[in-house]
């Protein structure tokens, strides 16, 4: 997970964190050799109760239920700890496999995303971010 640097294009002290709620979640500083977060979320039937589909909860999830996603979010971290944003990065869980979903929400192992967090221009990576740029799986 390659990240960008703490100094990136005009941007200065840049961390990047998982968002909760609104807030930044974990802040991992722009330079560090890799960027790991751990969070729980709760699962039930996808919209209308279909047993076929997966709904993701939690402060973690954004989106309207049957659209969830999970977002990245950068920002600059000034001397006082005050974190300004700048972009985001969106990980939609309708892209997750709805196979790999489903073993993840029934305990066979934890869901992981893995991604560059480094775009081909060398910033941090923002937008809609799909596979294979994203790569989902089940973990023990």
């Amino acid at each position: 997970m390659e990240l960008p640097g703490r100094v990136c294009g005009a941007y200065a002290g840049v961390h990047v964190g998982v968002q909760r709620r609104g807030e930044p979640f974990e802040l991992v500083p722009g330079d560090a050799l890799d960027a790991t977060w751990e969070f729980d979320v709760t699962t039930k039937p996808g919209p209308g109760g279909d047993a076929g589909t997966i709904d993701v909860g939690g402060p973690f999830a954004q989106g309207r239920r049957g659209d969830r996603f999970l977002y990245l979010t950068w920002g600059t971290v000034d001397g006082e700890g005050t974190f300004t944003m700048f972009r985001r990065a969106k990980l939609h869980l309708a892209d997750v496999d709805a196979d790999v979903l489903a073993r993840a929400a029934t305990g066979e192992g934890v869901l992981v995303g893995r991604l560059g967090l480094t775009d081909e221009c060398g910033m941090p990576r923002c937008a809609r971010v799909r596979p294979p740029t994203v790569r989902w799986s089940v973990e023990r």
